[in-house]
């Protein structure tokens, strides 16, 4: 089975950080791809190994990705 899950990755000093609010899970890498896969690899591995208890607690149904204007200075 599979499931779409959000994926945000940003710059963090040298490298890539990756991470999965649905789920609060992070990985990281050098490069967006390599954190990108990093990210997955973590995923899966949480699927495999948690209980269905865990994945439910764990599991957000709804996140969302946007933009706030805020007022600066």
């Amino acid at each position: 089975m599979k499931r779409q899950l959000t994926a945000i990755i940003e710059r963090e000093g040298d490298g890539y950080v990756a991470l999965c609010p649905d789920l609060d899970i992070a990985s990281q890498g050098d490069t967006v791809q390599e954190a990108r896969e990093n990210l997955r690899e973590a995923l899966e591995l949480f699927f495999e190994s948690a209980s269905p208890r865990e994945i439910q607690e764990r599991l957000r149904d709804e996140v969302y990705v946007t933009q706030v204007e805020v007022a600066v200075g």
